[in-house]
């Protein structure tokens, strides 16, 4: 089936190609650009002010399934990705039962082949026991718990095992002992709402000390989460000093401060905690840089009963997957504080590149994962409108504007 995609912005985020212009699609597969000549059946959309552009990739999100369905299952998540215009996800091991063996991602992949596991690298993410991570390897995108490991003994001894594995290995610094009973970033914030802060060296102090292993043991590896201004810093000194290091953040640090939690609406309740204003702006420069080199959803479903509770009896994490992109092209294209490029890049080829892969440079009759974007469709953030069975998101049943249209998936 041929679709004339008329006057449509075109973004190829590998080639660094921003443009606007006539494109003809044959089943999903770019035919030409400014065609000559246009098939009789070919269907006519005028595409004025849409997107088109490679699809997303998520480095990390959680799904229900298997273990808690009630909060989302593969099939739900895949479709939530879909929606939000993420063709590629990769789903991190804290199911239940873990991803600690083959056996649970063949289960995984034999129904949803699109969606790629990481593979724990402790047994049950339990932080204890090292799992057969050759064994393991094998079948996963990557290796990492999702969860911090207290451990450093145990980091040492999994950064040295996993070297000649080759595969890309994900690590979290937080300190759970710092941070306490913590539910806030410390701060003025902190104080003005009543709310016990989480202090910045519960995440610098262990991001210290992973890169002094990372440094001394040279396996390279991709750090999650990143939320604080120091830990910029402290990502930035790293990686001028040659440290194989990879950095991400989640979307929600991007978007919002600890500012937003005045409302104390329990979805706002993440892990690492929202940052305070200094931190926000130190990680939307520091991912602009590359310093930060990409975009995590992080997206964490839990049911309405979950999540309907006190902000600090709330357990930490949110949706994300069909929010992030109009969310992030508000804040901070439309604001012209970043490019429609540089937003791409941050969700795509630099997302790859974390992943030790390639994304190619979109190429005529070459099949590539395509989303249509309008980012001035408004719609409604409500259960009817998402596809994912959980609503624990701070922007539940208001009006946002930005929306995949169609997305194209090989």
């Amino acid at each position: 089936m041929f679709v004339l995609l008329q006057q449509v912005r075109f973004l190829d985020p590998v080639a660094s190609i921003d443009r606007v212009t006539d494109i003809l699609l044959e089943d999903g597969v770019i035919r030409a650009f400014e065609p000559s000549e246009i098939p009789e059946s070919a269907e006519r959309r005028s595409c004025s002010g849409c997107i088109l552009a490679p699809g997303l990739i998520d480095l990390y999100s959680h799904s229900g399934e298997p273990g808690f369905e009630e909060r989302e299952t593969l099939e739900s998540l895949q479709e939530a990705a879909i929606a939000g215009g993420f063709t590629r996800l990769n789903l991190l091991p804290d199911t239940n039962p873990a991803i600690d063996h083959c056996a649970i991602v063949t289960q995984i992949r034999s129904k949803f082949p699109r969606i790629n596991c990481w593979g724990a690298l402790t047994v049950n993410t339990d932080g204890q026991q090292m799992t057969e991570l050759a064994e393991l390897s094998a079948d996963v995108i990557g290796l990492t718990d999702g969860k911090a490991i207290a451990n450093l003994a145990l980091v040492r001894r999994l950064l040295e095992y996993v070297q000649p594995i080759r595969k890309p290995i994900a690590l979290w610094a937080c300190d759970p002992g710092l941070a306490g009973k913590g539910v806030i970033r410390e701060g003025a914030n902190s104080m003005r709402f009543g709310l016990p802060g989480v202090p910045i060296m519960a995440e610098s102090a262990p991001l210290a000390a992973l890169l002094e292993c990372i440094e001394e043991i040279g396996t390279p590896v991709h750090l999650m989460r990143i939320s604080t201004a120091r830990g910029v810093e402290l990502i930035r000194s790293a990686k001028s000093r040659g440290v194989p290091i990879t950095a991400s953040t989640t979307w929600h640090h991007l978007s919002l401060s600890t500012d937003a939690v005045h409302s104390y609406d329990p979805s706002l309740r993440l892990d690492p905690p929202l940052g305070n204003l200094s931190d926000r702006e130190a990680l939307i420069q520091a991912v602009k840089e590359g310093v930060i080199d990409s975009i995590a959803v992080d997206h964490t479903p839990y049911t309405y009963e979950e999540k309907t509770v006190a902000f600090g009896e709330a357990p930490s994490g949110a949706i994300g997957l069909e929010l992030a992109l109009p969310l992030l092209w508000s804040n901070l294209v439309e604001s012209g504080r970043w490019s429609a490029l540089e937003l791409w890049q941050s969700l795509t080829s630099r997302s790859a590149q974390c992943l030790g892969q390639k994304l190619n440079a979109i190429a005529l009759d070459q099949p590539s994962d395509l989303i249509l974007f309008d980012p001035n469709e408004k719609w409604t953030v409500d259960r009817g409108n998402l596809r994912s069975l959980s609503t624990n998101t701070a922007w539940l049943n208001q009006s946002i504007s930005g929306r995949v249209l169609q997305a194209w998936c090989f």
